[in-house]
């Protein structure tokens, strides 16, 4: 027989921020019993749900969001410049030189698989 969770609503900022300090405790567990699997899940969905009606979550910057991709995928600017078919363009747009012209955001679309959503967003360049 397991032992009651009891696990409080989140319905405020207060309610939000305490739970995800009790979720960074119970991921910072090296094992966790069945009680805490259950109560990190539930504070999870409890969190998602607060943070899908209350929290505003900008998408990021495109190329923060390539350069991202590339640190995921351990990739390097050579293997951004075979993508885009010159190493100068990759530079110029990893540099936020120029901005990302359609055919590049297709061509980092297909192959890092980023949303356009994200890569087709205005930003000012460094001149």
């Amino acid at each position: 027989m397991t032992n009651a969770i009891l696990v409080q609503p989140v319905i405020s900022k207060t309610d939000h921020k305490s739970a995800l300090k009790r979720i960074e405790t119970l991921m910072d567990l090296e094992k966790r019993t069945r009680d805490q699997e259950i109560e990190l899940e539930t504070l999870f969905v409890l969190v998602s749900n607060y943070e899908e009606k209350h929290v505003l979550i900008f998408p990021p910057h495109p190329i923060d969001a390539i350069l991202f991709r590339m640190e995921q995928q351990g990739l390097t600017q050579k293997d951004v410049a075979k993508i885009l078919g010159s190493k100068q363009r990759a530079s110029e747009y990893l540099n936020k030189k120029i901005p990302l012209s359609i055919e590049a955001i297709r061509k980092l679309n297909d192959s890092l698989g980023i949303s356009g959503d994200i890569l087709i967003q205005k930003y000012t360049t460094k001149k």
